[in-house]
């Protein structure tokens, strides 16, 4: 007898629909080794298919080794835990809007494809000549810093100097309290085994960073999303979420927002640590696109003093993604226990990067190099601004600065749609659906202003919304 197609997973037979929906329980680690499954009846009923369904497909998993049937007992999980699948996590995602996937794409992919959904400069706009030197003097000087293990905070000369930088954006922090990492995803990892556990929730912008999510997946905890606004997160609803989920933190970007480009007002700030404060939960700001502020926007660090606020950030934007160091800066007793949590994960970070980005940003043409990245995003700004405007895209905000515009499309037309006839075309686009826990992402795109120089990208873009006009 044929298996018929099921409802709900087009495409699969319903035998293999109870299979791929049992695997990917048991892939999702919800159901652990030795973990009874449901009686023959009870998922038959469940899953609205018939008992024989369910039987063939329990019989199939038995042959494939993933459980086991014990007489007169019932069918249970065999084996050991499966290796973690993020994929298995959440629902089936095609490539369009699946953001690792598209990570994965756009660092692998060869120079003749286009990225304007990626969130990195052009290779030219970089200090390479810079990082030569750099190397060169290093190379040359004592032999610990290209040798050795660094000491557990990290190198001193460049915690003195993230210090300093932070004060300049209204942030006072001691060196000691500024423990070094080898990026800001290792220092978003570090506070995740600091402070969470399996099955607490956090709060993130919506939309936000998408390596956010699949972070917050990795470390199995639910991510809740609070509406964006121009000015920051909806008050309203951050108040109204902190009381019904009490998540353990909320995790948003500081100074220009990704993907929005927006910064939050120092209102909505004080208004946030007030709530902050009074449900008793953490607020973890990520500064990596502080460079790129032409003046700096309010942190909460700046205004909390690290009572309950942890900063974490880098310098890959804007000198070298293979130079990978990260900070993480918080109040001194947590920074003694993230030592010894990072000690126990990597030894350490990296001694020859830490030293090697305190040479370049020491280079008396640091502050030059910055002020020629901030003067050409301004002007690809304008120029990308212009171009899709043309095309009937609406930016949400005007950014202040910085490399992302998060621009409406017009009404009807769905950025996952634009994505895959992208990627058919070789052009990563980034559709909001991939920073959006709701639906609110899906009729918004987010352009890196620096990668949107080749007229192509624009020709593609024109021709996917064609597309979708003539499919309504």
């Amino acid at each position: 007898m044929l298996d018929r197609q099921s409802p709900e997973a087009p495409g699969l037979t319903l035998t293999a629909s109870v299979v791929a929906a049992i695997q990917g329980r048991i892939d999702a680690r919800s159901l652990a080794p030795g973990a009874r499954l449901p009686s023959v009846r009870g998922l038959a009923e469940t899953m609205k298919v018939s008992k024989s369904t369910v039987v063939e497909a329990y019989d199939r998993l038995i042959a494939e080794g993933a459980i086991v049937a014990r007489r007169g007992s019932g069918f249970y999980v065999a084996g050991p835990t499966r290796p973690l699948s993020l994929a298995a996590l959440g629902p089936p995602l095609d490539r369009a809007i699946d953001p690792l996937w598209l990570m994965r794409h756009a660092l692998q992919a060869g120079p003749d494809v286009l990225k304007p959904g990626s969130g990195w400069l052009p290779e030219s706009w970089m200090p390479d000549l810079s990082v030569q030197r750099g190397l060169r003097a290093i190379a040359r000087g004592p032999a610990p810093a290209r040798i050795e293990y660094d000491n557990p905070l990290g190198f001193a000369p460049l915690r003195l100097y993230h210090a300093r930088r932070l004060a300049e954006r209204g942030v006072n922090a001691d060196p000691n309290q500024i423990l070094l990492t080898n990026s800001a995803s290792q220092s978003l990892d570090l506070l995740c085994r600091f402070l969470l556990e399996p099955g607490d929730s956090v709060l993130v912008d919506d939309p936000c960073y998408f390596n956010f999510l699949a972070l917050l997946r990795a470390h199995r905890v639910k991510a809740i999303g609070v509406p964006f606004t121009p000015d920051g997160p909806d008050v309203e609803a951050f108040g109204r979420i902190l009381a019904a989920h009490r998540p353990r933190f909320y995790l948003t970007t500081a100074g220009l927002h990704n993907p929005t480009g927006t910064t939050i007002s120092a209102v909505v700030a004080h208004r946030v640590l007030k709530l902050a404060e009074k449900h008793d939960i953490i607020i973890v700001e990520d500064d990596v696109f502080a460079d790129f502020e032409p003046e700096p926007a309010p942190r909460f660090a700046g205004f909390d003093g690290f009572d309950r606020v942890i900063q974490v950030g880098s310098l890959s934007k804007t000198i070298s993604a293979s130079v990978r160091c990260g900070y993480i800066a918080a109040k001194p007793e947590w920074v003694d226990k993230l030592i010894d949590i990072k000690l126990a994960i990597s030894l350490g970070n990296g001694h020859l990067s830490a030293a090697l980005q305190h040479r370049l940003l020491s280079d008396a043409g640091h502050r030059r190099h910055l002020d020629g990245l901030r003067a050409k995003l301004s002007a690809a700004m304008g120029q990308t601004m212009r171009r899709l405007g043309a095309l009937g895209l609406k930016p949400w905000v005007q950014p202040r600065g910085g490399v992302f515009l998060w621009a409406r499309l017009p009404e009807g037309l769905d950025a996952a749609d634009i994505a895959r006839h992208g990627l058919k075309n070789d052009v990563v686009f980034a559709p909001g659906n991939v920073f959006s826990l709701s639906e609110a992402g899906r009729g918004f795109m987010r352009f890196n202003v620096a990668l949107c120089a080749h007229p192509r990208i624009f020709e593609v873009l024109e021709e996917a919304m064609s597309a979708g006009r003539r499919s309504e």
